[in-house]
């Protein structure tokens, strides 16, 4: 890996010291640079979760990808700044049908800081949380204007949040995932990374799109539309959000100005209903 490249990409350009502090930034900035998106899946591609191809395509191509590929090389990142990085498997919560995934679902990281224990995760989308969440409580935790907190069940863990609000501990809290804190590697993930490339029980399947972090909310693309989420500019506001239909020919220049991606071949953009998953838990 070519570090100092790496830190250029996600526009870090402060010492990379193990620190919470610059976990905390590198964090922010992946979000904000490197799109979550499952763009080679309708284009004609393969995603393969080896590192050097992974580094290739997200440092050098400027891409994005799935929880299985941001994640991947951003825990590989750092580890070479210097952290203690635990890979962990999440079982990612269907909000329609309230079931869960399969072992491996969801791909994310433990990071260890002066003897505290913090979950990353640079690969999740809408409801992903800007910075490293604690694993030491199960007090809330609020980012801007979301809460988030870890529900502890014996030895499983549930990230939990109120949506596009907080209203403090009487809130509606809802489950995004669940993960223990065994360790994982890299090849753990292989099988469920091809599920989602072939299932009609996957979104990554049935749906093309690119979601990327900004700083006053997100902007997501999805099959023909362009979808612009504007966050609270302060407390009582309510999340706002705009939708621009596309035509297909406009997609490409819509990526390219909006997030920086450039297609090796042409994508096929699709939008699918999402057939509920066999392999789903309680």
């Amino acid at each position: 890996m070519d570090q100092q490249k790496y830190l250029h990409r996600i526009g870090y350009e402060n010492p990379a010291v193990a620190t919470l502090d610059v976990l905390r930034c590198v964090h922010r900035c992946h979000l904000m640079t490197v799109p979550f998106e499952n763009l080679t899946v309708h284009s004609g591609g393969r995603v393969s979760l080896e590192l050097p191809l992974l580094y290739n395509k997200i440092v050098n191509l400027r891409r994005g990808g799935f929880c299985f590929e941001n994640n991947g090389i951003f825990s590989w990142l750092l580890s070479e700044i210097g952290f203690e990085v635990t890979l962990l498997s999440g079982q990612v919560r269907n909000s329609i049908t309230g079931r869960y995934g399969p072992p491996f679902d969801h791909c994310i990281s433990m990071v260890n800081v002066d003897g505290k224990r913090w979950l990353c995760d640079v690969g999740f989308g809408a409801a992903g949380f800007e910075f490293p969440i604690s694993l030491e409580n199960t007090e809330p935790q609020v980012q801007g204007h979301r809460v988030y907190r870890i529900r502890k069940d014996q030895n499983m863990h549930f990230l939990e949040w109120q949506d596009e609000e907080n209203v403090g501990l009487a809130g509606k809290w809802s489950e995004i995932y669940k993960f223990t804190l065994e360790e994982r590697c890299r090849e753990d993930f292989t099988a469920m990374c091809d599920y989602h490339q072939n299932s009609p029980s996957s979104i990554f399947f049935c749906k093309s799109l690119c979601s990327i972090l900004k700083p006053t909310g997100r902007l997501t693309y999805m099959g023909y539309k362009l979808i612009t989420s504007q966050f609270p500019s302060k407390d009582g506001d309510n999340i706002t959000k705009t939708t621009r239909e596309l035509r297909h020919e406009e997609i490409p220049d819509i990526l390219k100005e909006e997030f920086g991606i450039v297609l090796e071949s042409p994508l096929i953009p699709k939008d699918e209903d999402i057939t509920p998953h066999l392999l789903s838990i309680e």
